[in-house]
């Protein structure tokens, strides 16, 4: 067991503004705070070479959690042990196991190439020189971007910026890999080539990656466990695919017709119809739709049939609504 973590909780103290010249005047010499829970007595454990995504609304504690695990912020109350050590002690052995990425801060030097802070890392970390140049190249090839090294960081894209983010986290080879938004903001060409490369180097070298993302094809595609937390608490651990089971009650069809047929008709076969260019999508209970299946056939009329579960951000969002612990 690489993680484990055991109650772990974090409060804030926080200033009570009161409103107008008069209340902030007041403020300056009597204070009033307010004790705000960031993260509630949380439990989890996390193997080898997992895929993680961290997922939950904004205010949740997700980065907060995060920063605790890395050791940027100490607990209020409770423990965790990462690859045997208490993060928060920021001990040089912990420190060279981990890597962190934050996607709305860089840690590369903005006016130089990126392989001068590629360098720096080297030097930072000890690695051996032909391990580094190895290293080195593997990441650069996977990422398409070895021309791209001895350019200044401020000459280069978004999505760019991000692979070499990504390249001077890993040069080390650390066993955890936590990523906070790592695709924010990047077009979908980046987002999917950073996908891959994250699967290629979990798969590859059994790197434990633990993710944040908005953004749910990240999650999807990357990650094989789920971790939900809502206000401070975790309500779901386990699987997309038992997540899926519990709360996706309806199947998507997305038909297309070789002839017309009446809206009136397709509505007695789904709660829900949408016409695009060439055909419709029809949301259907999942205990109906074979059901259905077999009555679109039947009318001769279709074309083309494919079936879809429902996007994964759908269910997120239930869970989030529900704001209970899903077992």
């Amino acid at each position: 067991m690489q993680i484990n973590v055991t109650g772990l909780t974090k409060t804030f103290k926080v200033n009570k503004k009161k409103e107008g010249l008069r209340g902030s005047i007041k403020g300056l010499f009597a204070r009033e705070y307010r004790i705000a829970e960031a993260v509630k007595g949380i439990n989890f454990s996390i193997d080898e070479g997992e895929c993680i995504g961290f997922i939950g609304p904004n205010g949740a504690g997700k980065t907060t959690t995060i920063k605790m695990l890395t050791g940027l912020i100490y607990p209020t109350e409770g423990d965790a042990k990462i690859l045997g050590h208490t993060p928060w002690k920021r001990e040089n052995d912990f420190r060279r196991q981990i890597s962190l990425v934050m996607g709305n801060k860089f840690q590369l030097w903005w006016d130089l190439p990126a392989i001068e802070s590629f360098d720096l890392q080297r030097k930072i970390y000890d690695i051996e020189r032909n391990d580094y140049r190895n290293r080195l190249e593997e990441l650069c090839t996977i990422l398409d971007v070895t021309k791209l090294t001895h350019v200044p960081v401020r000459n280069l894209s978004l999505g760019e910026r991000m692979k070499m983010e990504l390249i001077a986290s890993l040069l080390h080879n650390p066993k955890i890999l936590f990523l906070d938004e790592p695709t924010i903001g990047l077009d979908i060409t980046s987002q999917k080539s950073i996908r891959k490369f994250l699967k290629d180097i979990n798969e590859k070298h059994k790197t434990t990656i633990i993710m944040t993302s908005h953004y749910m094809d990240d999650i999807e595609s990357v990650c094989d466990r789920l971790l939900l937390i809502s206000d401070g608490k975790i309500i779901y651990d386990g699987s997309k695919e038992k997540l899926a089971n519990k709360f996706a009650d309806e199947i998507i069809l997305n038909v297309r017709f070789s002839q017309p047929i009446a809206e009136e008709d397709l509505m007695k076969l789904a709660f829900s119809v949408k016409f695009n260019a060439d055909g419709c999508t029809l949301k259907v209970s999942k205990s109906e739709y074979l059901n259905t299946i077999h009555n679109l056939l039947n009318s001769g009329k279709v074309r083309d049939l494919n079936i879809n579960s429902v996007p994964l951000e759908h269910i997120v969002e239930k869970c989030y609504l529900q704001k209970e612990e899903i077992s």
